[in-house]
């Protein structure tokens, strides 16, 4: 039902491609995005100089994005990620009234970053360097299946997946300094 993306990926014409087949996005812009939540009465400002009042903050903003169709609008909703950071983001979804809601969707979106950051990084998912489809299909399943055991373990020991992959090679490595499976012979 919803596509999430990256602000690298708030292009008009991926955003017009998505509502073309029926789905609704929710994407963050760039604070330097410019657009018009003034009906065409002021120039195109960037996001983050827009001025938002408690309503504005509460249910978000109907807004035009430059360059996008005339009559195209988006609902904007300025969502506080931390006290450093705050993030601008845009839906098609126009009855969208709630920003904790347009928040918990980017929540999400943050969910599967995350997930692919730790496949790659935890079990050498884009190592692959096989050319048939069908071994990159297991390689990929392979790895996920990797993945889900470290998080179920991590989940049980209450330890992040980073410590319990790293505990894991620690382990090995002091088993082989004590009693190497490969010995080697001095000349």
């Amino acid at each position: 039902r919803r596509v999430l993306m990256d602000t690298w990926y708030a292009a008009k014409d991926l955003m017009l491609f998505i509502e073309s087949l029926g789905k609704t996005y929710y994407c963050p812009l760039r604070c330097n995005r410019l657009v018009d939540d003034s009906e065409g009465k002021s120039p195109y400002r960037h996001v983050d100089s827009l001025q938002w009042d408690a309503r504005s903050l509460a249910h978000g903003k109907t807004i035009k994005i430059r360059g996008f169709p005339k009559q195209h609008k988006v609902k904007l909703f300025r969502v506080e990620v931390s006290t450093h950071r705050t993030d601008w983001v845009v839906t098609n979804d126009l009855t969208q009234d709630s920003s904790p809601a347009a928040q918990d969707a980017c929540g999400l979106r943050w969910k599967i970053e995350q997930f692919h950051r730790e496949l790659k990084q935890l079990t050498g998912l884009q190592k692959c360097q096989c050319r048939k489809a069908r071994i990159q299909r297991n390689h990929i399943a392979s790895a996920v299946l990797v993945w889900v055991r470290l998080a179920d373990i991590a989940r049980q020991t209450a330890r992040t997946l980073y410590q319990v992959k790293h505990e894991m090679l620690d382990d090995f490595l002091r088993r082989e300094l004590k009693n190497p499976s490969v010995p080697m012979r001095f000349a």
